[in-house]
């Protein structure tokens, strides 16, 4: 039998390699292995242990949980500019250790979205805010805390994002007595130019019951005056 020419042996050679690399190519240019479903997320952690949600609020397409964990507990906000966490910064005062304390109040606007953690502990309550203007949320200048019983959330002088209303006791040093009155601090005030977040106080008061609104504290802008000396 006589062998077939060189040039066809070349030429078959050829060919197959050239299927060879097309192949190669073909497989290199595939889609990536989606990973199963369950990998998606990976829970955060909170200290040495992951985190566990114990509160949670849809803020528009937003949504914002409180978790608690292991000597640090979190904030997490999620939605369209992806998820943020925050610290829960008056986990330091022992708020986590009673978690049915724990409480999350969110309110939307226009101008901005405004999210109210607050726990009791040792007599008081603590409170931190986060703050939604432009899609972005940020921790709001500072913390609160009130001895007397509440801290709240109502739009008091009508820009359209809340305020922060705390109820403090009055009474002298070391003596309890049921004098109480309310502050109310701005959350979006321009504390670099000068502005005062704590835009004033309501009278003074013989029993919680006579604080505007009552039990949900909602004075009006007329009614906060200058905020009076502890004890007074």
């Amino acid at each position: 039998m006589s062998r077939p020419p060189l040039t066809a042996l070349l030429t078959a050679c050829l060919s197959v390699a050239i299927t060879a690399a097309g192949l190669g190519y073909a497989w290199s240019l595939r889609a990536p292995d989606r990973a199963p479903a369950n990998d998606d997320r990976v829970s955060p952690i909170c200290g040495t242990r992951e985190c566990e949600p114990v509160a949670e609020a849809a803020v528009g397409s937003d949504v914002v949980r409180v978790m608690v964990g292991d000597r640090i507990s979190r904030i997490a906000t999620e939605g369209a500019s992806g998820t943020v966490m925050f610290e829960l910064t008056i986990a330091e005062y022992g708020v986590t250790e009673d978690v049915g304390s724990l409480e999350l109040e969110c309110v939307d606007s226009p101008v901005a979205a405004v999210c109210l953690v607050q726990g009791q502990a040792r007599g008081k309550r603590y409170a931190e805010a986060l703050v939604r203007q432009d899609g972005l949320w940020s921790r709001a200048l500072g913390g609160y805390q009130g001895d007397g019983g509440y801290v709240g959330l109502h739009d008091v002088n009508g820009d359209q994002v809340m305020d922060v209303v705390v109820v403090q006791r009055r009474c002298a040093e070391g003596v309890d007595c049921p004098k109480r009155v309310a502050e109310v601090y701005s959350l979006v005030a321009d504390v670099a130019n000068g502005e005062d977040r704590k835009l004033g106080c309501t009278a003074v008061v013989n029993a919680e019951a006579a604080l505007p609104g009552w039990p949900d504290v909602r004075p009006a802008a007329n009614q906060l005056r200058a905020c009076p000396a502890a004890g007074s």
